[in-house]
């Protein structure tokens, strides 16, 4: 793989881009619709790649989360074209008009959403965002670089080979969607080193992958999806609506970047609620690394601020006992990711002050961090959850994949 082949997609990509970005609506749902139709046709060359590649990560000692995000079965297949089926559902986010009127002087001016152009995703493990990505971006009008980890080449493969056959019967450009050519981390440097061809680039994964694009890469890029999420048990909390928070938070899913990672209890109901919540986490396998209060309680082991800061993805979780309110705050401010944090919690100046004071993509009152999602959110599959304040923040759907331009209507105007 040479940085030229990388760039020789980019501008494919250009091209068949500028194609798709005056394509119907009906154009693109049709597309989506065959596309979805294409991932259950070739079920079974996905589903073979796939196991290919769970076969070589477990026999190269993967941890059990991260096979867990590269698995794909029938079910999970018919979610990902469940998927393309809602994104060809929603409404198209092109030429929508963000505000307009006529000025003073008779010109008419209207702001209108209009695709980037190209978009480079750079994501680990999950083959899924590759149907996801592929369906967001048709729908936005953009063509897409797909670049996952190479613990998924196969899975990405045959599932790219689907969407591209899918996008021609539609009369669409076949390299709307494209795999980025190789698998080393060269092919991902050209990537991120393709200003002027790619316009924006998502990375979706770990903090380390995250963090080497957003220093790397001359290409603009939209911070997604680090989840260091917290559940804060205030004093006035219901207990009961409580614990199902934080079992369902921790334990629905581990391996999200939406599941909590962090516990904190104020002191006024730590009595009641420690061994509470001690025996639910410890029936579902859960270790708690906390502080000296929860240390009173059998099986849990001593928290670090290492653990408070992070990600776990598995079924490990911080936690620890406040003073008040604020020391909640001032924790979450401390160690938080910025994605989602929850209050549980019966007073509405708690509640208030919580949601004003935790900067963070999505703040929760009495829900778990679990909701933090496109599809549960109603705007359908998602890019990635954006932890960053520019262009986008929170889950990525259609609208935040389109950036504006301004229309200026006159007659004859001249300056």
């Amino acid at each position: 793989m040479s940085t030229e082949e990388v760039h020789a997609a980019a501008r494919r990509a250009k091209e068949a881009g500028y194609e798709l970005a005056t394509a119907t609506r009906a154009t693109k749902d049709a597309a989506l619709e065959a596309m979805a139709v294409a991932l259950a046709t070739h079920e079974e060359a996905v589903l073979a790649a796939n196991a290919a590649d769970v076969a070589r990560a477990e026999g190269s000692g993967t941890p059990a989360n991260i096979v867990d995000r590269l698995r794909l079965t029938p079910e999970r297949l018919a979610q990902m074209a469940e998927g393309l089926r809602e994104v060809a559902a929603l409404p198209d986010p092109v030429g929508e008009v963000v505000r307009g009127g006529t000025l003073a002087n008779g010109l008419e001016l209207r702001q209108v959403r209009v695709p980037f152009g190209v978009v480079g995703m750079i994501y680990e493990a999950r083959p899924n965002v590759t149907a996801d990505a592929a369906g967001i971006c048709l729908k936005s009008g953009n063509s897409v670089l797909l670049r996952g980890s190479s613990s998924a080449r196969e899975s990405n493969t045959a599932i790219v080979a689907a969407l591209r056959e899918a996008v021609v019967e539609a009369g669409l450009p076949a390299d709307v969607v494209q795999l980025v050519p190789g698998d080393t981390h060269e092919s991902v440097k050209a990537l991120m080193r393709a200003r002027g061809l790619v316009d924006v680039l998502i990375p979706r994964g770990g903090a380390g992958l995250i963090s080497s694009v957003v220093e790397e890469s001359t290409v603009p890029v939209i911070e997604t999806g680090v989840g260091n999420c917290h559940v804060y048990v205030d004093a006035s909390a219901d207990l009961d609506k409580a614990l199902a928070i934080v079992v369902n938070a921790k334990t629905h899913r581990t391996s999200v970047c939406n599941a909590a990672e962090s516990l904190l209890v104020h002191a006024d109901v730590a009595d009641d609620f420690l061994p509470q919540v001690i025996d639910a986490l410890a029936e579902r396998d859960v270790t708690i690394h906390g502080d000296a209060r929860f240390g009173e309680y059998d099986g849990v082991v001593a928290v670090t601020d290492e653990d408070y800061a992070t990600e776990y993805l598995s079924l490990d979780i911080a936690a620890a006992v406040v003073d008040d309110l604020e020391a909640a705050i001032n924790h979450i401010r401390t160690f938080s990711s910025g994605h989602s944090d929850a209050i549980v919690t019966e007073s509405q100046s708690a509640a208030r002050r919580f949601v004003a004071a935790v900067d963070s993509a999505a703040v929760l009152v009495n829900a778990s961090t679990r909701f933090t999602d496109g599809g549960e959110f109603g705007f359908g599959a998602e890019i990635g959850i954006s932890t960053q304040k520019l262009h986008a923040r929170g889950p990525m759907g259609l609208p935040e994949m389109t950036s504006t331009k301004y229309v200026v209507t006159g007659d004859g105007h001249v300056r």
